[in-house]
């Protein structure tokens, strides 16, 4: 008898199971680093067992089938967590929840939010960052999408990390940015200092296929050089 784990896995498959692990998200189970990992590695997946790897440790561990519902977006809120820095540091990281938007407001201070372990339970990461004279940084996941918008004055904006291969729905990052003499700046995770984070099952396939050379047009870095234990 054949292995039915062993099965290719269609592209409906993987998009149902990149569905699960919003979910998953959304209920707390996942951080936004576990979430784009996961993610990355669903669309790398090539046959229902590595599907199952993927996700063994949630609810529901076999894989999705392609005709799964798709779980409606969870309403947005119209509240948002501000963090302020007035002549000082303000400093957002390890881990916490994200319901709603963020709002960062730098005056000649430092606001620095470290969101790879953080819980989204939204669709997106919703940040609007102020600065006047002063500096703006913002750590995510490489994989994550990021979009930055918004007004620059005397100052910058810039966006440093490794995005997801076109095509998949990756985490999104949404960032507008009002800047005066100052700077914001979103790094990825391969530019920051590491973070401590659990291997599993599926990690040394997801490792060695993210290294292929045309994947993505990137050469993504080994995170296990990286803090992944």
């Amino acid at each position: 008898m054949n292995d039915p784990g062993g099965m290719r896995a269609s592209d409906a498959e993987r998009e149902a199971v990149v569905e699960r692990l919003r979910v998953a998200s959304a209920e707390g189970r996942l951080t936004l680093a576990e979430l784009t990992e996961r993610t990355e590695a669903a669309y790398l997946a090539q046959t229902h067992g590595e599907l199952a790897q993927i996700t063994a440790d949630l609810p529901g561990s076999s894989p999705a089938p392609a005709s799964a519902p798709v779980a409606p977006a969870a309403p947005r809120g119209r509240m948002r967590k501000w963090i302020v820095a007035v002549m000082g540091d303000a400093k957002r990281t390890g881990t916490w929840r994200i319901d709603d938007g963020i709002g960062a407001v730098c005056v000649m201070g430092d606001v620095v939010l470290d969101l790879r372990q953080a819980e989204v339970r939204g669709r997106e990461v919703d940040i609007v960052a102020t600065c006047v004279m002063g500096d703006v940084k913002i750590i995510v996941p490489d994989g994550v999408d990021v979009e930055l918008s918004g007004v620059t004055i005397m100052g910058d904006k810039k966006v440093q990390v490794v995005e997801a291969p076109r095509g998949q729905s990756a985490p999104v990052v949404k960032v507008t940015a009002y800047v005066l003499m100052g700077d914001v700046k979103i790094i990825g995770d391969s530019r920051a200092a590491p973070i401590k984070r659990g291997w599993f099952a599926w990690s040394e396939w997801w490792q060695e296929r993210r290294r292929h050379p045309g994947f993505g047009g990137h050469e993504i870095p080994d995170r296990r050089r990286h803090g992944l234990h």
